[in-house]
């Protein structure tokens, strides 16, 4: 299954669950997104011809993480671009998360190994705005 999590039509991340599967290349992300995110199904044999990538200069104004959850479970906050909490939802072994745009902090629900992968170069406490999040008796998790 994926998941889009859009707030006034504007998407703010892509979730890949672990249960996904079809036959193919699909892209869940348009061609002007900084952060593309594939899901590929190739069967034995399958030839994927060599290349390079070019040299390109791209302007990248925000930075968009994905994460890879190897074990354990993760709770994920939502908040538009100006802080408001939208939503939350529960991350476990196998899914995969595109955050595209506002938002988010992160609960550990059950201990958890977990791989980044965004676009750098990391430009320190600049970054990025730290804010306060939802209370905990606010949190809506969306199943």
């Amino acid at each position: 299954m994926v998941e889009y999590i859009k707030i006034d039509g504007k998407i703010l991340s892509v979730i890949v669950r672990n249960n996904y599967s079809e036959p193919g290349i699909h892209f869940f992300t348009g061609d002007n997104y900084s952060q593309q995110l594939a899901y590929m199904n190739h069967p034995k044999g399958k030839s994927i011809q060599p290349h390079v990538h070019n040299c390109i200069v791209r302007n990248v104004e925000y930075t968009q993480e994905v994460l890879f959850i190897k074990k354990g479970k993760l709770r994920v906050d939502f908040y538009d671009e100006n802080k408001i909490y939208c939503e939350s939802r529960i991350l476990a072994e196998g899914d995969i998360i595109l955050l595209a745009t506002g938002g988010h902090g992160f609960e550990v629900l059950e201990d958890i190994e977990m791989v980044e992968v965004k676009q750098g170069p990391y430009s320190g406490e600049g970054d990025k705005t730290r804010f306060n999040g939802v209370e905990k008796s606010k949190i809506n998790i969306i199943e």
